[in-house]
């Protein structure tokens, strides 16, 4: 990681922060300082800024320029759980802890890697960082995910999720107990205005979503929650039970307010930090198969950890 400070000279004319960058940092093109803004890689005055931001003297600018990445991933042997595979996609059980597809700090060891090896027919869909894939599901989030093997099979893909088409349904371990036993969450979802790598409800611009969910079980201080999405923004469970004051267990990125480290009961408190990600599993997935035209559906049940702390959970 490349670190960077720079003051825009208050003697000089207003100017966008995209433009003031490409003409300071030797070697990066306009496209490229757009993308470190829009993930967070550059703050102004300590804040994380839109593109648009029109500079106007004396502001302080820190620049994270990540390592750069390679053109095209490399196919490398992972082994992958596969629910379903024909001509036309794969299905796969994606394992907690693996990063769909290669970014900054991650260009080895993603689902896109050993997408690869496992298929030879992915190349050029989705885009050379993310042949094939069609949606995502964040790092420490487990469960099923479908990637297409033909720009046909990614078309029709895609068009189900960006119309809301496709079933969704997940299951969350979360702090505390809502008194209703189901509910609905909406608003905008868009880049948390200090924090450059969470989002946030109260963000000035973001994108409408939607999470439906309901109360499975309840044990006291946790609950289990099924959750269904009818948008698929980044970060959209995360943010919005955090926001609604029911955190996922073991979130690294999204506070608990203390709650883990009040929790009376040690073996309880050593399971959730043994977790060292949100509890958080994709459990259900269904869309119309773009040759056959038939509704398809695939079903996974939480990986051990997860499991295991929710079997504690209702022996208590």
């Amino acid at each position: 990681m490349n670190h960077i400070s720079l003051i825009f000279p208050p003697e000089n004319e207003p100017c966008r922060i995209d433009l003031f960058l490409s003409r300071e940092l030797e070697g990066e093109s306009r496209a490229a300082v757009q993308r470190y803004i829009e993930t967070g890689c550059v703050l102004v005055d300590g804040n994380a800024v839109r593109t648009s931001l029109k500079l106007k003297g004396g502001e302080q600018i820190e620049i994270d320029i990540p390592p750069p990445l390679p053109a095209v991933p490399l196919a490398e042997s992972i082994p992958l759980d596969v629910l379903y595979e024909d001509s036309d996609l794969i299905v796969i059980n994606k394992a907690a802890g693996m990063v769909v597809h290669p970014g900054a700090g991650n260009t080895s060891g993603t689902l896109v890697n050993a997408l690869l090896a496992h298929c030879d027919d992915l190349a050029g869909i989705g885009g050379e960082l993310r042949p094939g894939i069609v949606h995502r599901l964040d790092k420490g989030t487990s469960g099923v995910l479908v990637a297409a093997k033909h720009d046909r099979a990614h078309q029709a893909l895609s068009e189900q999720f960006s119309v809301h088409t496709v079933k969704r349904i997940y299951q969350a371990l979360i702090f505390g107990s809502p008194q209703e036993d189901t509910g609905k969450i909406e608003g905008i979802i868009g880049r948390h205005p200090t924090e450059r790598l969470r989002l946030s409800g109260t963000a000035k611009n973001g994108k409408h979503a939607i999470t439906r969910w309901k109360v499975k079980e309840r044990f006291g201080r946790v609950s289990l929650v099924e959750l269904r999405l009818e948008t698929g923004r980044t970060h959209q469970i995360r943010v919005h039970l955090t926001e609604a004051g029911f955190p996922l267990l073991g979130d690294p990125l999204y506070p608990d307010g203390g709650r883990t480290n009040n929790i009376p009961d040690t073996k309880l408190r050593g399971m959730i930090n043994h977790l060292g990600r949100q509890a958080l599993h994709a459990r259900c997935l269904g869309f119309i198969h773009p040759t056959s035209g038939e509704y398809v559906e695939f079903t996974t049940e939480p990986p051990e950890d997860f499991q295991a702390l929710l079997t504690y959970l209702r022996e208590k």
